[in-house]
């Protein structure tokens, strides 16, 4: 495992968890005579607690909203030497390969002539659209993720979801990911549509979430990544076991400080009872 990998990824929670803690505890506390003003019947009828609560959480949420893009873009600085969030990939596609995607994608989505919708097969429908060709059309595609590998010598682009993306979402990432690779001048070597986890097991046949099928075969497409095939390609054998372990380290130093600092009371013996796995 590279130590950099790890660095990378202490680095990202930490500095943020500490932004959030420096918030909760000093520059917007939680002040129990403010809530009580603003809301007194709320304050009549629930735990002042719970309130504290909610403040938490609001002011925790907002920076983390983009975690997963930041910590990648890190661990794959750290392993691959180059990595850029938002990138702008601009080339030219053949007419007929564009009319091709939205083809296929229509295909998926409704069916055409009256037959059923046809299901996924990303190898099959990649050659069909890259065998189109015709007049070159300018594009411009932004990548959620984009590697310009120094060990490979390839450029990788990554659609990047959270585990339980909608359906509409997961359509326009695919279309992006056929327009890249379906560029004349190859700038993207692989297009891949990754999630951060799998909230159903280890396993891509575990996976069971329905939307994102519509679109992609989730087992056997060779252009889906779920949880640790994703973080090891970006930063090495290894990457995902070593994110689980230090988050769920860092998860108890927080954790008991959120219950010390924040709430003002002892941590509960079965206070780390959740980790991830």
């Amino acid at each position: 495992m590279n130590k950099n990998v790890t660095k990378a990824i202490l680095g990202v929670i930490q500095t943020m968890m500490d932004r959030v803690m420096d918030r909760v505890l000093i520059s917007d506390p939680f002040v129990a005579e403010k809530h009580h003003a603003n809301k007194p019947l709320y304050a009549a009828l629930v735990p002042d607690e719970i309130f504290k609560g909610s403040h938490f959480e609001r002011r925790f949420v907002t920076p983390f909203g983009d975690v997963w893009e930041k910590l990648a873009v890190q661990v794959a600085l750290a392993y691959h030497g180059h990595c850029t969030q938002g990138a702008s990939v601009q080339g030219t596609i053949g007419e007929e390969s564009l009319r091709r995607i939205q083809e296929v994608l229509n295909r998926l989505e409704h069916g055409v002539n009256g037959k059923k919708k046809e299901k996924p097969n990303w190898d099959n429908e990649l050659s069909y659209i890259l065998a189109g060709g015709g007049n070159p059309i300018p594009v411009s595609v932004t990548c959620d993720i984009l590697i310009e590998s120094n060990l490979t010598g390839k450029t990788y682009s990554f659609e990047l979801k959270a585990p339980l993306p909608n359906s509409d979402q997961t359509k326009v990432s695919k279309e992006k990911m056929f327009k890249l690779l379906a560029m004349n001048e190859h700038k993207v070597n692989n297009a891949y549509y990754a999630l951060v986890y799998n909230p159903y097991g280890k396993n891509k046949e575990d996976y069971s979430w329905s939307f994102p099928k519509r679109w992609f075969d989730m087992t056997n497409d060779s252009s889906v990544l779920i949880g640790e095939e994703f973080w090891d390609l970006i930063g090495g054998k290894g990457t995902y076991q070593s994110f689980i372990k230090e988050i769920n380290k860092l998860g108890t130093t927080y954790k008991e400080r959120i219950y010390r600092e924040f709430l003002g009371i002892e941590p509960p013996e079965n206070n780390n009872n959740y980790t991830l796995k």
